[in-house]
């Protein structure tokens, strides 16, 4: 099996784009990995291409990666369209990973984009439920509400209704917020502190979609939008595209500039029928990640994990094995999540602020690693950065995600 480096990332600022599409947006991606990999389009052997929501906006139901490449020069290479929920990203990866990986391609590159900004705000919120089993969705319904009668935090009067004005996708986090609530304890404001975190990694990159500090307090007293949620913990609807260039190792030896990240891991699996307080898909798929990786939590210089609400960093820096079970909110407001501290999570600023297109969301956690391993995350730079993870789960059955891929980074030779 040949060894995999990332040799090139690109990465447009997330944010509300009214006038820019998918395919133009996905463009801008790849002209930047190429000049970060220093290739033409010429070098790209195959392609992976990302998107969820195209088909929904804009009717671009297939062939969503060869219309966006061959309208920008890029033909007579496979391309695979790849829709994986908000793991699409992170799936794109993993099989170019896979291909050059096996022997079958020296250069593969990976490329998410999504536009999910529209007028009808309606339409954006709605299309998230299409993330979860739709035709099963009375069964899902009947789940919360039995989980509901066994978790037992009161939810304040004056808190919407579920789905009321809101995603659905916030009423599923917000129900496992108050099932770690209610076994381990953790708290509103723990929550709040992980968001603040966030605020202000996120001011310090350039390609966030919100770049303002919040505090604590504010983030308390944002709109509720499913308790203990409030608005600042969960991440903005937007648009955005990310890439990646992967190559192997032979290939990487042609190289005269090269800046190698080497994937220690990538591994990707699916959830499972489970019981609410059995063990989860991201604890699964962390030890396979290390153990393919060989090495451990501690080792780990930072991660980027899917926050779509601050809830979800909380949770998944247990999953990850960070600290232990239900410390993740203890473990947050020690400061050992944030920039300077032990475990530095999101330096982006997270799904929560970084914004979260979903289909290039993934991407977009391997840009902020690499660029962090390289040393150029300029003021958010996590000194003397060795091993990166990135965790990006996708959709929900049940009371976990339906699919989750974890990549292990580790720094080019100095």
């Amino acid at each position: 099996m040949n060894n995999v480096y990332v040799i090139g990332v690109g990465m447009i600022r997330f944010n509300k784009y009214p006038d820019k599409t998918v395919r133009g947006m996905a463009h801008e991606a790849i002209d930047l990995v190429l000049k970060d990999a220093g290739l033409g389009k010429e070098d790209i052997e195959t392609a992976y291409f990302s998107n969820t929501f195209w088909g929904l906006f804009s009717n671009q139901h297939s062939i969503r990666g060869e219309v966006t490449l061959r309208s920008m020069g890029i033909g007579n290479i496979p391309v695979t369209n790849v829709e994986n929920a908000c793991a699409g990203g992170s799936t794109a990866l993993h099989l170019a990973y896979t291909g050059v990986r096996a022997g079958m391609y020296d250069v593969a590159l990976a490329i998410g984009s999504e536009k999910i900004s529209h007028p009808d705000k309606a339409l954006s919120l709605g299309a998230y439920a299409y993330c979860m089993d739709t035709e099963g969705y009375e069964d899902q319904i009947k789940l919360y509400e039995e989980l509901t009668r066994r978790v037992k935090i009161e939810i304040p009067e004056g808190q919407p209704a579920p789905g009321e004005g809101h995603s659905v996708f916030m009423d599923a986090y917000a129900m496992g917020a108050r099932w770690h609530m209610t076994r381990f304890g953790s708290t509103q404001r723990q929550m709040a502190v992980v968001c603040a975190k966030n605020h202000w990694h996120a001011s310090l990159n350039p390609l966030a979609q919100y770049q303002t500090n919040m505090t604590v307090e504010e983030v308390l007293a944002d709109r509720p939008i499913s308790y203990p949620l409030t608005r600042a913990m969960c991440a903005p609807v937007g648009d955005g595209a990310a890439a990646v260039i992967v190559c192997s190792e032979s290939y990487l030896k042609k190289l005269k500039n090269a800046r190698p990240v080497k994937i220690l891991a990538s591994v990707m699996g699916t959830g499972r029928d489970r019981d609410i307080d059995d063990p989860d898909i991201g604890e699964r798929l962390a030890k396979k990640a290390y153990d393919m990786a060989g090495v451990g939590p501690k080792d780990i210089s930072l991660a980027e994990v899917h926050d779509a609400t601050a809830w979800g960093e909380l949770h998944q820096t247990e999953s990850m094995g960070f600290c232990p079970m239900g410390e993740g909110g203890p473990y947050a407001e020690s400061g050992a999540t944030t920039l300077g501290g032990e475990k530095p999570i999101n330096t982006s600023g997270g799904l929560e602020c970084k914004g979260h297109p979903i289909g290039a969301s993934g991407l977009s956690q391997i840009h902020e690693i690499v660029i962090q391993l390289r040393g150029d995350a300029g003021k958010r730079q996590v000194q003397g950065a060795r091993l990166g993870l990135a965790e990006n789960g996708g959709g929900n059955i049940g009371v976990e995600e339906a699919a989750m891929c974890i990549h292990i980074l580790e720094a080019p030779a100095k």
